[in-house]
């Protein structure tokens, strides 16, 4: 019986965020469970921080931004087997990746590094954003507000 190819180990700072930071791993299988769960919940895209640097510094960031808006956002970072699969979910194109996402659903995406004035600013919006489900339903709403009455003919 062939053995098991080894897994790549992780970045030493995504390897942070797990011992240190007890923020979990989420993958393919065990992302819904995660996001099953009421309230704000932030998902880290790493890629492979040797192609995109900015994942070590993202990395670094996270637990701070966890910090500054304690309570009010939870983490996962997802396996790197699983992103590719999941990022056609999330529809983002930019590594590494902040997917915020509330009560299961899309809020929107911050990609790249920033910096700490910045992230203050797109978390607290996207805190306070609608979902993706909420703004559309919002849309129709008011398209069909929008939308006059047809007229009764005599």
């Amino acid at each position: 019986m062939p053995e098991a190819i080894p897994s790549q180990p992780r970045h030493p700072l995504l390897e942070r965020l797990v011992r240190d930071c007890g923020i979990p791993e989420v993958d393919a299988a065990t992302i819904d469970a995660f996001l099953a769960r009421d309230g704000d919940a932030v998902l880290f895209f790493s890629e492979d921080p040797k192609q995109y640097p900015e994942s070590a510094d993202v990395a670094v960031v996270l637990p701070e931004l966890l910090t500054a808006f304690r309570g009010r956002l939870r983490a996962a970072f997802v396996a790197r087997e699983s992103e590719r699969e999941l990022q056609k979910r999330f529809g983002f194109a930019r590594w590494p990746a902040l997917v915020f996402v509330r009560d299961g659903e899309y809020v929107g995406t911050i990609t790249g590094i920033h910096d700490w004035d910045v992230y203050i600013e797109k978390v607290q919006s996207l805190l306070a954003a609608p979902t993706r489900r909420e703004a559309a339903a919002d849309a129709a709403r008011a398209n069909r507000a929008a939308t006059p009455a047809p007229q009764e003919t005599p």
